[in-house]
């Protein structure tokens, strides 16, 4: 079994495909996968775990550790990047509500400050070579 994790995204923003872009340039373990949270793949691996593809609302990790949301997740992906982008899963030790709340912020505001797709952005090379698009996630792939 491959020692990965998947990240789920909004393939319409633009925000999260940078961050996504910026993962794959920090994880030179190649630990992360990833896929739009509204394509195939990505609604396949929401509900192998038991999650309504429909309630989420922001990025997702899943992992050997379980499922992750909001800034959990966002906290958790940082851990697993190269130095110095480690570090800021230190953050995990502020409560998770006062954490949350400022990761609404950005979410709320995401499409304004940074744009919006009509559609998902076609992958590069190094997404497309990272994708779960290519096959349907199981719970087995992350457990």
């Amino acid at each position: 079994m491959e020692n990965t994790a998947v990240v789920l995204f909004d393939g319409t923003c633009n925000f999260c495909d940078a961050s996504v872009r910026f993962m794959i340039a920090n994880d030179p373990a190649r630990y992360f996968r990833f896929a739009a949270s509204q394509s195939d793949a990505g609604i396949a691996a929401l509900r192998a775990i038991g999650r309504d593809p429909a309630t989420i609302q922001s990025i997702v990790l899943i992992d050997r550790e379980g499922f992750h949301e909001r800034s959990d997740a966002a906290l958790r992906i940082a851990a697993n990047l190269r130095f110095p982008w480690r570090a800021l899963g230190v953050f995990r030790a502020v409560p998770v509500g006062l954490r949350d709340r400022v990761y609404d912020i950005i979410a709320r505001n995401r499409y304004r400050w940074f744009g919006r797709r009509d559609t998902c952005a076609l992958p590069t090379p190094e997404v497309r070579a990272r994708s779960c698009e290519r096959r349907v996630v199981s719970r087995d792939d992350v457990a």
